[in-house]
Formats: C-alpha cells, structure tokens, sequence
C-alpha cells in the first residue's frame, strides 16, 4: 500500500529556460498584434507607441537568441529593452489617465498620445495592454535571473 501523500511530492518550478520562452512569446504575441493594428486596421501609432515598438521588437530577437541553447545571460541584454520599455509604457498610461500635465505631453504633432483609439471591455487599452506585456517580461525575466544565481 502506498502510503506517501501529495505533500511528498516535490513541487515542480518552471526551468529558466522555460521562463524566457514565456517572455519570448509575450513579446511575439505583443509584436504581431502591434503589427497588426498598424498594417492590416491601419491604425497610426503615435511617438510613444513607436518608442514602446523601439523596445518590444528587439526582444523576440534577443530572447530567441537566448533560448538555443539557453543562456541564462540574456536577462542582461533583454531586461534594459524590457524595462524602458515599461517605463514608457507607465507613462503612456498616465497620459491617457489625464495624470500628465499639458505642456509635458510629448505628441503635440501629427497623432496624440493622449488618443484611446482602441478600448475593449470597457477599460483595456493598447497602453495598457503594453504595460501588462513589459511587467510581465520583466517578471519573467527577474524570475530567471535569481533562479539562476541560487
């Protein structure tokens, strides 16, 4: 009779390389979604939006890169990209938020920053939807790094 218990069983942790795939694929999801709002809805994207593209579209590059094989050092070079890319996105969120005063907004020409051009569920916008993809690959990426230098 076996007598060991579901508490016996050691708890399994995702493997680093399988933390950097998830952020891999945020950020191709996070890609191809841009691409698709600005090629096939034909959305322009305001100074902000390329500034954020600037920053996620080097990371489905870099964390391929980093996948075969793993190399748990891509957090260095994926992270600066993750966390600008944030931080932009925290700011473009504020905009829109009203939180920004005037005479700091950085669109005044051509398409403005401060546009919600696309609102699903009543609250989630493409700034929002930026924020949570750079929070989570900078989670994800953070995970690796201090699962790596245990």
């Amino acid at each position: 009779m076996n007598t060991s218990s579901h508490s016996d069983i050691p708890k399994q942790t995702p493997s680093g390389w399988t933390l950097v795939f998830i952020a891999w694929l945020i950020a191709t999801v996070s890609t191809l979604g841009a691409l698709f709002l600005g090629e096939v809805m034909g959305y322009t994207p305001c100074l902000l939006c390329w500034y954020q593209r600037i920053a996620m579209f080097p990371l489905v590059l870099v964390l391929a890169a980093g996948l075969f094989p793993f190399d748990p050092r891509v957090v260095r070079y994926a992270l600066p990209l993750a966390l600008a890319g944030l931080g932009l996105a925290l700011f473009h969120l504020a905009l829109i938020a009203g939180w920004i005063p005037e005479n700091i907004r950085p669109c005044q020409q051509d398409v403005p920053c401060s546009d919600v051009v696309v609102v699903w569920l009543g609250f989630v916008t493409i700034p929002l939807l930026s924020v949570l993809a750079f929070a989570t690959i900078v989670g994800l990426l953070l995970l690796t790094h201090f699962k790596g230098s245990k």
